[in-house]
Order: structure tokens, then sequence, then C-alpha cells
């Protein structure tokens, strides 16, 4: 392990003296992807070297004990080093983390795809508040959030929304959020007072650009239309509503939240490609199913990942047993612990697994 991070600081002082250099300031691609890989080295170097700087204090505390003869001044010395030596230990397995292979996804932007399951309007108006309890929790890290489409339902629910979310890495805190999300609760049309199990489905896709996936035009049939729901007569009357068939997977994307059809194509686009990127995942992922299985279960996204229990305040995440009864406050956004728990989770069953295949 620390043969690669002496590379990896030798790669990052290199970069550090490249990037000051005129020749490469003035091409700037390369300048641009030299500064990008500089970034992305920046966080490990610093905890390798706050870890080398806790070593050669601990080496410092033991020549210190062996000439120390006042023992006040041992006793002293000795709950340093103990000190140090739990430092040392926990910015060892951080550095572990760290040097866990990343998904190249991370630094994406994600598109957040919300569906009402099973549940009828009940669904629908759970489908509403889970799509506001997103929204919210990307007001807190400073995320931007914008609604790309929304099917709503009688009661002021919804039937599906499609979100972008940009900002700072929020693939890698999202990506986890796929799959089934089950409430259990007495619904506002129930007059009996018996609890009802409603279920809807989240999406988390990495918002794919066009250097990850290149579609043919040939390949894509577009039709417009007129807009339905509501809007006024520029809206309804015009041919603004935009249908992209991606026709070798079939794949549908329709979009009619705009007045211009341009925009409306833009929209659909980032969808469809960030669709067909999924596609291709799945493709590797399949291809090496067990350590996908490994690390987050079938991955199918039929799978119940979380219940929220309105009656006893609760909200559960079945994948780690987190419980915490606190859902007024989850609902509300504040649902960065759970999030965090998972990244955690998530982190060491991978570290597991490298650790046992280079075992």
């Amino acid at each position: 392990m620390f043969d690669k991070l002496d590379t990896l600081e030798e790669k990052y002082e290199e970069l550090t003296r490249q990037l000051s250099e005129p020749e490469l300031l003035a091409d700037q691609q390369r300048y641009t992807r030299a500064a990008k890989q500089h970034r992305d080295l920046e966080e490990i170097v610093s905890k390798y070297r706050q870890f080398k700087s806790l070593d050669r204090g601990i080496n410092d505390t033991k020549e210190m004990l062996e000439i120390e003869e006042d023992a006040e001044m041992v006793e002293l010395v000795r709950a340093e080093m103990v000190e140090l030596e739990q430092t040392r230990s926990r910015v060892e397995e951080e550095l572990k983390v760290l040097l866990i292979p990343k998904d190249p996804n991370d630094e994406k932007n994600v598109i957040l795809e919300i569906r009402a399951g099973t549940g009828g309007d009940e669904a629908t108006l759970f489908a509403s508040e889970i799509m506001r309890m997103y929204a919210r929790y990307s007001e807190r890290q400073g995320w931007r959030v914008q609604t790309l489409d929304v099917s709503e339902s009688g009661i002021g629910g919804i039937k599906e929304a499609i979100l972008l979310i940009e900002g700072d890495k929020v693939y890698s805190k999202l990506k986890h959020e796929s799959g089934v999300h089950r409430v259990q609760r007495v619904p506002q049309t129930e007059s009996s007072g018996r609890i009802h199990t409603s279920a809807i489905t989240v999406a988390i896709l990495p918002e794919a650009e066009e250097v990850d996936i290149r579609i043919d035009p040939k390949d894509l049939r577009i039709d417009t239309f007129c807009s339905s729901g509501p809007g006024g007569q520029s809206v309804n009357t015009t041919y603004s509503a935009v249908r992209l068939t991606h026709l070798p997977t079939n794949t549908v994307v329709s979009m009619q939240d705009e007045k211009s059809q341009i925009k409306n194509r833009e929209k659909a686009m980032r969808v469809l490609r960030s669709r067909l990127l999924e596609m291709e995942q799945q493709k590797q992922h399949n291809a090496i199913a067990s350590e996908r299985r490994s690390m987050v279960g079938s991955g199918d996204r039929s799978e119940k990942i979380r219940t929220y229990n309105f009656k006893d305040n609760r909200v559960t995440d079945h994948r780690i047993g987190y419980t915490a009864h606190q859902l007024d406050q989850f609902m509300e956004g504040d649902i960065g612990e759970l999030i965090d728990a998972l990244v955690a989770h998530f982190q060491a069953e991978k570290l597991k697994t490298e650790a046992e295949a280079a075992a």
C-alpha cells in the first residue's frame, strides 16, 4: 500500500511542477487534463502526508521515552503516544478507503426518476413527498435541482417525475437511493383508519455526456406533438412537445415541460443519454455480477430498500439495518446521516472485496 502511496505522491509533485510550466499553460486541453489529475490526487496525498507526520511524531515520542527519566513527564509522553497511535490508525483506515478504485460516475450530476407504484392515489402522493424530500436535501448540499418532466395525478400527487440534480459529487451521494421505497400509513382517503402499504420506485442515473454516449442520428426517431395539461394556449396548440425513440433499444423519452420545442428536445436528449448509459453499464455489471452482488445485493430495482412508517415516525433502510425515529425530519430533507451510512457501508464492502481479491 505504501509503495503505491509513494508513487501517487511523486506523481502529484510532478503535476504540481508541470502546472507552473509555460508550455503546459499554453496548451489549454493538456492543462485542463493535468489540473484534473492534480485535483484528484490532492486528497489522498494530503492524507498520506498527515499519516507520515503522525508516524514521525510517534518515532520521536518513542525516542523521548528512552531518554526521559522524570516519571511525570514519562506519563505525559506515553499519553501523547497513545493519542498519536490512535490517530494514525484512523488515518490509515481512511487511506485504505481512498485507495479503493473510484466509481467513474461519482463526479457526475444525476437524473432522478420517481414513479408511483402499487397503492393508487396514495402512491402518487407519496411520490410527490419523496420528490420534495430529495429537493430539500439537494438544497442543503448546495446542489441545483431542475424539473425536466412531471406527470401529475388528479389529487395533487405525481405519477412520474424526472429531475436533473447538478452539483459537486451528486452521484457519489445519491447512487444508493435506487430501488423500491415503501410507505406504511393511513391514507388521507381512508375513513376507517386502516394503515395501507404503498410503494414507489426511485432511479438514480448518472447524467451522460456526449462523450459518454454517442447517438447516431439515423438511430433516432423524433416526433413532435401538442402538449397536454395546464399551460395555456401557447403550450396546448403548438407542436412544442417532443418524443425521442432510440430505435436499436426501443427506448422512448417524451418531454413537454417547456414551451420551446428546442428546449424540450435538449432535455429529452439528456434523459435519453443517461438511460442509454445506464443500459450500457448494466451490461458491464452483468458481466461482473458476482462482484456487484457482493457490494449491493442483486441490484434489482424490484428489491424493497427502505420503509417509511408514519404511525411510528420511523424510517428503516433494510440493506444496512438502519432505523431512525425522526421520519418527520427525514421527509424535510434531513437524510444526510443515512446517506453517509450507506456510503460508508458500501465502501467497507468494496474494501473487503478488494482485500479478499488481493489475498
